[in-house]
């Protein structure tokens, strides 16, 4: 009958050797990666097939050529890229500045800019106001913010165009005390889409805004007081660089939406103050030219794509500046 030997345990001093330990812990990472791959396949799929699907679909019918009524034929061209910018004169057939898809772009583009600034004029005191509350009285302040979304996008237009419609509450308002005789013509103007804009999209802004306030550390201001800063100086050499990564997202979150927004442009401009989302559908439905319909939404998802390179590379140069 055989002996069980004993393990001999390693010599004193003998050292581990690290070659081996590294090449374990190296294994054990492939094998964790392999495992997170493997995890996250069937979710990989699902997105590969719900977005990059549609995505590719809208990619090839921007070089096809448009059917007669609507849909395409399957021939090549690159027509529709072209008319994106410029259009054939149908009397000398020379090219062109296409002069109204120019104009929507250049509306879509200020009114959005002006909608994130319009949203961070409101939203930076408002989160403020929320993140120096008490801790149970925030979750309240935090409640009404979020309740339009609870509302559908429609309807909250809809509630704009009441207030600022002829008949409206603000002319209404206005005539009846005296300060105006006739309405003031505000709907189906870009002045009623960013106002609209602006109202949709405030809790976007406050949100981010006011998740960066409730991070800052109040020892700082405190500090600054200590030293004689003024509100000024405070606000610009103190707060401001500690809440930038919000503000940024929070214009990101406003302005990426309004470049494509739909619904409020389309009550609240009228048909004839176009955005980009606008021209998207008009072509798809009443100009029945899908080719340019693809190229111009493959055209906004291109300046969303650097809007979005923007913000990624500025709070990349924030986190090594701060961090």
């Amino acid at each position: 009958m055989s002996e069980l030997q004993p393990r001999t345990a390693p010599a004193a001093g003998s050292v581990p050797d690290p070659g081996r330990a590294a090449r374990l812990a190296a294994e054990a990472a492939r094998r964790d990666v392999r495992t997170r791959w493997v995890l996250s396949l069937p979710a990989i799929t699902i997105i590969t097939a719900a977005a990059a699907g549609p995505l590719l679909i809208v990619l090839v019918y921007s070089f096809l050529t448009p059917g007669p009524y609507g849909n395409v034929e399957w021939r090549f061209s690159v027509d529709a890229w072209i008319n994106v910018v410029l259009q054939k004169d149908i009397f000398d057939d020379t090219w062109q500045w296409a002069d109204a898809h120019l104009r929507i772009f250049w509306r879509s583009l200020e009114l959005s800019f002006l909608t994130t600034v319009l949203t961070l004029v409101f939203g930076v005191p408002t989160a403020w106001f929320i993140a120096t509350r008490s801790e149970r009285t925030r979750a309240v302040w935090l409640f009404l913010i979020t309740i339009p979304f609870w509302t559908n996008l429609l309807i909250r237009t809809i509630a704009v165009m009441e207030l600022i419609r002829n008949e409206g509450v603000i002319n209404s308002a206005l005539i009846g005390i005296g300060v105006i005789d006739q309405p003031i013509q505000m709907m189906f103007t870009d002045f009623a889409i960013a106002l609209g804009m602006t109202y949709v999209y405030l809790p976007l802004m406050v949100l981010p805004v006011y998740a960066s306030f409730e991070k800052l550390d109040f020892r700082l201001v405190e500090a600054g007081y200590d030293l004689y800063a003024s509100r000024r100086k405070m606000f610009l050499r103190i707060i401001l660089p500690l809440v930038k990564p919000g503000i940024i997202a929070g214009s990101i979150l406003v302005f990426i939406p309004s470049l494509g927004a739909y619904v409020t442009p389309r009550v609240l401009g009228g048909g004839k103050n176009l955005m980009l989302g606008n021209l998207i559908e008009l072509q798809f439905g009443q100009g029945r030219n899908w080719p340019l319909g693809a190229a111009l939404a493959i055209t906004l998802m291109a300046m969303v794509m650097v809007a979005l390179l923007y913000y990624v590379r500025v709070t990349g140069r924030g986190r090594r500046s701060y961090g």
